[in-house]
């Protein structure tokens, strides 16, 4: 990537916006779930998006498998500190101590590029069409980034999963992450969805918070050089704080 796909330093849409949309949502039920399958495009995207589900999933005794598709080297691209392999190396070390603080086995890392996923987007859905097997399963559900979130790798790996369930009638759910920051409720985009929300418990909450800061390489400066400011600057991490998760049926 050239630069920044979303302006990470503008404030968005305020977070009463989608206060009265979040509260319209009906619930996303889970009890019936057995075997939950996470897609991220980038290490960190399966807890802003999906951090609470896991974390209810790992105390339910789901079988939980995380899938990251790239190693989030592309970050910082004009970064005078970190170069893309050390980048590589710090957020799947990040991805890893997250899924432990869930109680977690470490996610699946695939390695393809990041910043270039929509090109490998084939590779990626027969990745996934492999872990969700070879027929239906009942309990079965796949979670994903948001078709229409904003970010190409987000879409690509969207896509890439949605092919994967509808070659074996698997359900998918699409959590969106960058949506809360260029989008609201009245956008054609999201008024086309069909949303529901997941309620957290205290204790999955705060699973969630503590794994939303094992990426320090995203929420805190790597030094001050402003090339190295936070990809997930406070303004934006509080938005996947709250007691609910949105995901699109």
């Amino acid at each position: 990537m050239a630069g920044p796909v979303i302006d990470v330093h503008t404030t968005g849409p305020a977070d009463s916006t989608w206060a009265g949309w979040r509260e319209r949502c009906p619930p996303l039920p889970i009890r019936h779930w057995r075997r939950l399958i996470v897609v991220a495009a980038h290490p960190d995207d399966e807890i802003l998006g999906a951090g609470g589900l896991l974390a209810l999933a790992a105390a339910a005794a789901m079988t939980v498998t995380i899938v990251v598709a790239t190693d989030g080297e592309a970050s910082h691209p004009g970064s005078v500190t970190h170069d893309p392999a050390r980048l590589a190396r710090l957020r799947a070390a990040e991805s890893r101590r997250a899924a432990t603080e869930l109680g977690l086995a470490a996610p699946l890392r695939l390695g393809l590029p990041d910043g270039r996923l929509a090109e490998f987007e084939h590779r990626l859905t027969a990745d996934v069409r492999g872990l969700l097997g070879e027929q239906r399963t009942p309990g079965l559900r796949c979670v994903a980034p948001w078709r229409h979130d904003g970010h190409p790798d987000h879409e690509a790996a969207g896509r890439a999963a949605a092919a994967a369930c509808a070659s074996i009638g698997a359900r998918l759910l699409e959590y969106p992450v960058w949506m809360w920051q260029w989008a609201d409720p009245d956008h054609p985009r999201v008024r086309r969805t069909d949303p529901a929300a997941l309620s957290l418990t205290a204790t999955a909450r705060a699973a969630k918070h503590r794994a939303l800061h094992c990426f320090p390489t995203q929420t805190e400066p790597l030094s001050t050089d402003p090339a190295d400011a936070p990809i997930l600057p406070g303004h934006i991490l509080r938005r996947f704080t709250g007691p609910t998760e949105i995901y699109f049926r």
